[in-house]
């Protein structure tokens, strides 16, 4: 199973984006508090999140709350990273794994990281940018996974208009 972690979260559209990633692949989040806004109906809404009840997610109080809970592989995403987010084979789909990100203005904590040097990895850039958008790059490493496991359980066609939609237009199946 795949798992987004999300350590202290701080923008409500990041996150939005983010819940509609997981919801559009199937995959768990997980937020660590504390969280940069509030988790309530209102404030998913504002953030563009329609898909809510679809979505599996999980709230923990701190990181250790987290880590007793959940066991597999981390892999942690973070500008101080040395190996591409491409350096790992994440093609078995029996391992459960974490792909865990930081806040958006501090990232995850080194006394994290220090603990698992071999699973820090960075999205590459240039130096002109310090980091990318987080929604994006969970977006961009999420796909990469996916594209690893031959996009498990995804769909090759848009469910919603014929197959054939581009050829003759028809609207529906």
């Amino acid at each position: 199973m795949l798992n987004i972690v999300l350590y202290e979260p701080e923008i409500p559209t990041n996150t939005g984006n983010i819940m509609r990633t997981c919801v559009a692949t199937g995959t768990k989040l997980h937020l660590i508090e504390p969280l940069g806004f509030k988790l309530d109906a209102a404030n998913l809404k504002r953030a563009g999140v329609n898909y809510i009840d679809k979505l599996e997610y999980y709230v923990y109080k701190d990181w250790n709350d987290f880590k007793e809970k959940n066991k597999g592989k981390y892999y942690y995403f973070t500008r101080y990273g040395k190996k591409p987010h491409t350096s790992f084979d994440y093609s078995n789909q029996d391992d459960e794994i974490y792909l865990i990100f930081g806040k958006e203005s501090t990232g995850i904590p080194r006394e994290i990281l220090k603990d698992d040097l071999e699973h820090c990895m960075r999205i590459p850039m240039t130096k002109n940018v310090r980091s990318l958008n987080l929604s994006n790059c969970c977006a961009i490493v999420l796909y990469e996974v996916l594209r690893q496991q031959n996009y498990r359980d995804l769909l090759f066609t848009e469910p919603h208009k014929s197959e054939n939609f581009i050829i003759d237009g028809i609207d529906h199946q």
